[in-house]
């Protein structure tokens, strides 16, 4: 009996594309995995970027990141999809593994609990001024 593994995948689609085709291919995306027996856990639309170098003579990609979980089985299913599909210009799907998850969940706590720059605004300073 197979198990369902998670999985996670990274897709660039053409950013030249007008923004209803850029949701059908994300559609597509959401689609195949399901048709093939995935269960989508998120999906994180970024949006458009500018590339690091031309891909398909185009220079900006809409990107997409989504997490699910499928059928070890059904991945190579997944992949043949997407590489026949013209809209995605790249795709990387990949196994996450439990180092990997518990990496994540330390990452988590720990910027939880430490914070980031973008937590402050930008007006308000991290630490009180001292009165002179």
């Amino acid at each position: 009996m197979n198990k369902l593994k998670q999985y996670e995948c990274t897709v660039i689609i053409d950013g030249g594309l007008q923004d209803d085709a850029i949701a059908a291919a994300m559609e597509l995306i959401k689609t195949t995995i399901a048709g093939k027996g995935g269960v989508i856990n998120s999906v994180l639309e970024v949006g458009r970027r500018k590339m690091a170098y031309i891909i398909r003579k185009s220079t900006i990609g809409s990107y997409a990141h989504i997490e699910f979980d499928a059928l070890p089985t059904a991945i190579a299913e997944i992949e043949r999809v997407f590489r026949y599909e013209e809209n995605i210009l790249r795709f990387l799907i990949i196994q996450l593994s439990s180092p990997l998850l518990e990496m994540r969940k330390r990452v988590e706590k720990y910027s939880i609990m430490l914070g980031s720059p973008e937590d402050h605004p930008e007006g308000e300073a991290a630490a009180p001024a001292a009165k002179s």
